[in-house]
């Protein structure tokens, strides 16, 4: 069990973590014709806005309440409940999700009761599901906001069994799969074609992988997703024969879920390695009742054959990694299970799974703990998102980059890191960036005694001058 060192400073150097509110904006994000309306200033959104526009490299739907000065101190309910009207009136979208920002946590709203104002005033939209969830940006970070969006979205959207007429089940094939904030829309990709290779159909709450993956449609611009987890779907989720949940930091949604519905769970921290992976596909297995499909077969033969091709540059290497608790967590198991040891290991929020991190110790931090812990443990590779780049150039150390947000480089959300697969690329990507930093190479000797042959040599060879023997040397 790692040890977990809380913060000790009054304040973040080179913050590490984004934001709550960015990461519930994103859980919203997943679903089909949906909109998150951000209750805080217009700063707030835009700040948001930049991050996910650099990091997906696509137009991201936001609106925000644009609470000012007057409505700051005043009270800004009033805010949400037109926001919501224009959003509902102009757009008609499939969902609203309504996170706060540390603003209008701070100015004290009730963004709850603001929403069932805007319920009282405005009938006419009641079809149209609005989803509150309390996200101060002062705490928590992206992963914490994801999972707080996720449970909100069951709470609003998901009655008890007995008053909706589910029953678990009744679509034998149907899975719902609670995802985390760790995978990427890649990630996602991959969970749905492995699913699905066994006859089941999934249910992804929330799927970034239909509405943030980057493809080019016939529509020239849309203030709502394209693509993702449709709404509808969540009424289903009753009748599903099991619930796969991804990510630690989803265990309260997977909790709340499962009392409302019923429906048997499996729970899974990660699935980067095999063993997480052969514990996905066993349960795959056993859910279908099918055979586990030959080319899934050879897709985990060809990772053992990764294993063995790189453990020789992996094994004993020293490794720094800087990420959310679920990520941390998921690269320590995969490190250590190559040989590999994670000398330095930063999130920037506490979180239960950080105990199982297999490291001695767990700084809850920033980038500035990062480089420390990574300088005196010996580190020679470091992993995180973009905002480790400058860290990394500090400590001469290359840098794999994970996590969210990715800004200096493109495709980084497409990523594939979960499954065979993932696996293989990212074993194959990590050994060969340790290959480069030839580290403890043995290079030739060469006897002093030798050099010096070589000298009398050349200068008895015919046709050289004594005067040209000395130039030469």
């Amino acid at each position: 069990m790692a040890e977990i060192l809380k913060r000790n400073k009054a304040l973040s150097v080179s913050p590490l973590k984004s934001s709550q509110t960015i990461g519930a904006a994103l859980a919203f994000l997943g679903f089909h014709k949906a909109i998150p309306m951000l209750h805080g200033s217009q700063g707030c959104t835009a700040f948001g806005k930049v991050f996910f526009v650099r990091h997906f490299r696509e137009p991201i739907p936001l609106q925000t309440t644009a609470m000012d000065q007057v409505s700051t101190v005043m009270g800004s309910d009033n805010n949400v409940v037109e926001g919501l009207r224009t959003l509902c009136e102009k757009s008609s979208p499939g969902l609203i999700g309504v996170p706060t920002t540390g603003l209008s946590e701070t100015q004290g709203s009730d963004v709850v009761m603001a929403v069932r104002e805007f319920r009282a005033r405005h009938p006419e939209y009641d079809a149209i599901p609005v989803v509150p969830v309390s996200t101060p940006d002062y705490v928590g970070c992206t992963e914490t906001g994801f999972a707080a969006a996720t449970r909100a979205l069951i709470d609003t959207l998901v009655p008890p069994a007995a008053e909706a007429g589910t029953r678990p089940g009744a679509r034998r094939h149907q899975v719902n799969i609670l995802v985390g904030a760790s995978l990427t829309p890649g990630d996602l990709e991959e969970i749905k074609d492995l699913v699905e290779t066994f006859g089941l159909r999934p249910v992804v709450i929330p799927d970034l992988s239909d509405s943030l993956d980057g493809h080019l449609t016939g529509q020239d611009f849309s203030p709502l997703t394209i693509g993702g987890t449709p709404v509808s779907e969540v009424a289903t989720l009753g009748d599903a024969a099991a619930t796969l949940v991804i990510g630690a930091s989803q265990s309260p949604a997977a909790e709340l879920l499962a009392l409302r519905t019923g429906v048997p769970e499996r729970r899974f921290d990660h699935l980067m390695g095999l063993e997480a992976v052969d514990a996905f596909v066993q349960a795959l297995h056993e859910i279908s009742g099918e055979p586990v499909p030959a080319r899934i077969e050879r897709q985990r033969a060809q990772l053992q054959d990764a294993m063995l091709d790189t453990h020789f540059m992996i094994g004993m290497s020293r490794i720094g990694v800087a990420a959310d608790p679920d990520l941390l967590h998921a690269f320590s198991e995969l490190l250590s299970g190559m040989g590999a040891a994670t000398v330095a290991a930063v999130a920037p929020a506490n979180a239960p799974v950080l105990t199982r991190v297999a490291a001695e110790t767990v700084k809850v931090g920033d980038l500035e703990d990062f480089e420390r812990m990574a300088r005196a443990g010996g580190a020679e590779l470091v992993i995180s998102n973009s905002h480790g780049v400058e860290s990394a150039g500090r400590l001469g150390l290359p840098l794999l980059r994970a996590g969210f947000p990715q800004y200096d480089q493109l495709g980084g959300h497409t990523r594939t890191w979960v499954g065979y697969r993932g696996t293989r690329q990212t074993l194959f990507d990590l050994a060969n960036t340790l290959l480069h930093l030839e580290r403890g190479e043995i290079h030739p000797y060469r006897s002093i005694y030798a050099q010096k042959r070589d000298a009398l040599e050349e200068a008895h060879a015919p046709g050289t001058t004594a005067a040209g023997s000395r130039l030469r040397h």
